[in-house]
């Protein structure tokens, strides 16, 4: 299996789980969900064990995986703890990008304003996860990289989901070039600012999304 039909087989469980197309609890068979995407159990049991790394599945002795389902608060304030990572990421790297972190960031941008421009979500969603990891190597704090990379993929599902909000996508790369033109003009408290609000969800963006998680789950219960 190629890497990217392997990302796709993850994202496809990922999505059932955080739908409610699996529901909470629910345990999660090696060998049904091989028939079910016409794959063998190892690449099953590899998705399985990531999404087991970002919180969405707990593998229990004896039962195997099972569905973890966690409530909007808990979404909330999983936001809020990485705009607050994102904020200091942005901060640092106005401070100490080079011109090789010029450059990525610059790219990254440039290819969400490709995928932006198509109307495609999901390359939008790679991309920006692109831009992001940039911010983050430009910071040069090696920790941190790691702090906000870790909860980055546990929010990976509920960013792709808040993608799909209509307008979100423009909206969000928008951002990314104020973010962007903020990092490169060494602009440190701006760059703070812009991707702290660029990240948490508050207010509508946080009803939206919640709206968008319980509207999915109830056309999975209908199928």
């Amino acid at each position: 299996m190629s890497e990217n039909a392997f990302y796709k087989l993850r994202d496809e469980i990922e999505n059932g789980i955080v739908t409610g197309e699996f529901e909470p609890g629910e345990r999660l068979d090696e060998m049904q969900l091989a028939a079910r995407f016409g794959v063998s159990r190892t690449p099953i049991r590899e998705a399985l064990m990531q999404l087991s790394a970002i919180g969405l599945v707990e593998i229990r002795p004896r039962r195997g995986a099972c569905v973890v389902d966690h409530p909007p608060q808990y979404v909330f304030e999983m936001f809020e703890v990485m705009g607050e990572l994102e904020a200091m990421a942005g901060a640092l790297a106005a401070r100490r990008h080079t011109d090789a972190d010029r450059q990525a960031l610059s790219s990254s941008h440039e290819g969400c304003l490709s995928s932006a421009a198509s109307g495609d979500t999901d390359a939008y969603y790679y991309d920006n996860e692109v831009f992001h990891h940039a911010i983050y190597a430009a910071s040069h704090s090696a920790f941190l990289k790691d702090q906000c990379i870790a909860l980055h993929r546990r929010l990976r599902p509920y960013r792709r989901l808040q993608l799909r909000v209509r307008n979100r996508m423009q909206i969000s790369v928008r951002e990314h070039g104020a973010i962007v033109e903020a990092i490169l003009a060494g602009e440190a408290e701006e760059a703070r600012a812009l991707l702290r609000s660029h990240i948490i969800v508050q207010g509508d963006r946080f009803s939206d999304l919640v709206a968008g998680i319980q509207s999915m789950k109830m056309q999975a219960k209908a199928r």
